[in-house]
């Protein structure tokens, strides 16, 4: 639901060149062209083992999980930031991960027909 939300509301405000846009030291989110570049997520990190055990609620079942140690390229800790698409849009992401992945995965064995 947020993904769409994000959509519209980004579609109902297009984008302009970004005067301040300079190549020796480029943003990557905008352009002098007009384009922009949004996150669309929860603005909260979410520990990997939550994430897990919210994809086990929704397919009702335990994963077989062999810990290892952080492993060369890792990310101990990531989320969304989506402070340009609340700035651009006046709009903030609130799905949690829970319900978002017990979501995805209805629609998944829905469209799939799994």
């Amino acid at each position: 639901d947020d993904i769409v939300e994000g959509v519209i509301r980004v579609s109902d405000r297009p984008a302009t060149p970004n005067p301040e846009y300079t190549a020796d030291a480029p943003d990557p989110g905008t352009s002098n062209a007009p384009y922009r570049v949004f996150n669309i997520g929860n603005h909260n990190p979410v520990p990997l083992m939550d994430y897990i055990g919210a994809i086990e609620t929704a397919l009702g079942t335990t994963a077989q999980k062999n810990m290892l140690p952080m492993q060369p390229g890792d990310v101990p800790a990531t989320y969304a930031d989506v402070e340009a698409l609340t700035d651009w849009t006046g709009f903030a992401p609130k799905t949690t991960i829970q319900e978002g992945v017990a979501k995805f995965i209805a629609w998944y064995r829905g469209y799939y027909k799994v």
